[in-house]
């Protein structure tokens, strides 16, 4: 790995090293946190989880061969060649930090409430139209993930496309600062981690505080149909490129047509140009994520054909509105996680469809001191939809189950406890050729219904 020599490593994160005798300017050849994954020069980063502590497994790393370790304890590390830091958690970032900037590979970061994923697979997929693309995989996108993505960059990597989520002030700081975006992508400014940063303006500054560290010369790509996004007039100097549905921004959609669960149709214009294409998976939010894959393929240098080609070839991940067509049901699982904004986005798909629709909801995590009204407005807005079925799965989403009372759909809802009442009795609630969504936040394990209806 370039320039990741225990020398580099130790002055990029503040720590000393020991017992190193002749490997101080020797490159590691990978950066595990795993145990398992340690494989012979590689560099080991014991955290403390909440269940197990690196620490406990230096020995055995060492043992399979990797070239040293960080340590909070000397005594953990004993006589094999380790850097002590005070911790490995920053440490590990600051590392990451270093690495990226050893490398002249172009980083596009991507934040926001809601959409965060689905416009990193969006823009990953246009830009590896011309460009050989690293992304974050999963849910890698926290201050553990993100440096783990940055070290599975390579030398021919061309551009990176870093997903990062937050929850509290002060974390956009130390992921922004580790990533060093050359573009920066915000999606929208919702009432996701409420919890933590209080209101909408919280989540605003929290967002923002990856602008101190784009590059000079970078680019910002933001959402302009969201009001606190708009009023960004400048970062450094230089203005936004705003996307939209709004025709006076830069990048907007016309002629946007819905085609069921097919996706949709629309008219992307850039600047003075303008090309249809067709986005596979389903919802108006889809749109809007197709609008920042293209305007940062236009960034890029991409043809309005290889832009267009990138959105078309976008696939569904498990867990985001990943249709899929059971034997019995079709249902839309999208339990990876679940906000305000993203369960009123995916009841209006469904509300849409025909056919027999039903709707298995839970609990919204981290919303703080308004989680009860805002399920419960979650609930009005699902009422006003007429569903033939409103499955409520647990304590808070009985709010929703209330504003879905207040539309007079009372004798539609059935509601459980747990994940495990609903699924001893689910068969007797579902109908043949049943249009199913399942969606909460992760925490409330909605995979095991998934699992079940599949």
């Amino acid at each position: 790995m370039k320039n990741l020599t225990p020398r580099n490593i130790a002055s990029a994160c503040g720590g000393s090293c020991h017992h190193m005798k002749d490997i101080m300017d020797r490159e590691v050849t990978s950066v595990v946190i795993d145990s398992r994954k340690a494989e012979a020069g590689c560099l080991f980063i014991p955290i403390k989880g909440d269940n197990n502590d690196g620490h406990d497994f230096i020995s055995n790393v060492m043992e399979k061969g990797a070239r040293l370790t960080l340590t909070e304890r000397a005594e953990a590390a004993g006589e094999y060649p380790y850097i002590l830091v005070k911790s490995t958690n920053d440490a590990l970032l600051k590392i990451a930090g270093f690495y990226r900037r050893q490398l002249a590979i172009p980083v596009v970061g991507i934040t926001g409430s809601v959409g965060k994923t689905s416009t990193k697979e969006v823009i990953a997929s246009v830009l590896s139209v011309k460009y050989k693309t690293l992304k974050t995989d999963g849910n890698f996108n926290n201050n553990i993930g993100l440096p783990l993505t940055i070290f599975r960059l390579k030398d021919d990597d061309e551009i990176a496309v870093l997903e990062m989520g937050i929850s509290h002030f002060g974390e956009m700081t130390e992921l922004a600062g580790t990533a060093a975006p050359d573009t920066m992508v915000i999606t929208n400014i919702g009432t996701c981690h409420l919890e933590f940063l209080k209101d909408r303006d919280g989540v605003f500054r929290a967002k923002t505080e990856c602008f101190d560290y784009v590059a000079l010369d970078g680019t910002v790509v933001l959402n302009g149909d969201d009001d606190k996004l708009r009023q960004v007039k400048d970062v450094h100097g230089r203005a936004p490129v705003f996307y939209g549905m709004d025709p006076s921004l830069r990048v907007y959609a016309e002629n946007v047509k819905s085609l069921g669960f097919d996706g949709s149709s629309c008219t992307i214009n850039i600047d003075d140009r303008a090309f249809d294409v067709t986005i596979p998976i389903p919802g108006e939010h889809m749109v809007m994520n197709a609008l920042a894959g293209a305007a940062v393929g236009s960034l890029y240098g991409l043809e309005d054909e290889e832009i267009r080609q990138g959105i078309e070839n976008l696939k569904a991940l498990p867990g985001r509105f990943n249709i899929i067509k059971g034997q019995h049901f079709r249902i839309i699982d999208d339990c990876y996680n679940a906000n305000p904004m993203s369960m009123k986005a995916s009841l209006g798909i469904l509300g849409g469809e025909k056919g027999r629709r039903v709707a298995i909801l839970g609990d919204m995590g981290e919303l703080g001191a308004d989680e009860a009204a805002l399920h419960r407005e979650v609930g009005d807005y699902a009422g006003t939809l007429g569903l033939d079925e409103y499955i409520i799965v647990g304590k808070l989403s009985q709010n929703i189950a209330e504003g879905i009372k207040a539309s007079g759909n009372e004798d539609r809802i059935r509601s459980f406890a747990s994940v495990e009442a609903l699924l001893q009795e689910l068969p007797g609630l579902l109908k043949e050729g049943d249009t199913v969504l399942v969606k909460a936040s992760h925490f409330m394990h909605f995979e095991e219904i998934v699992k079940t209806l599949t």
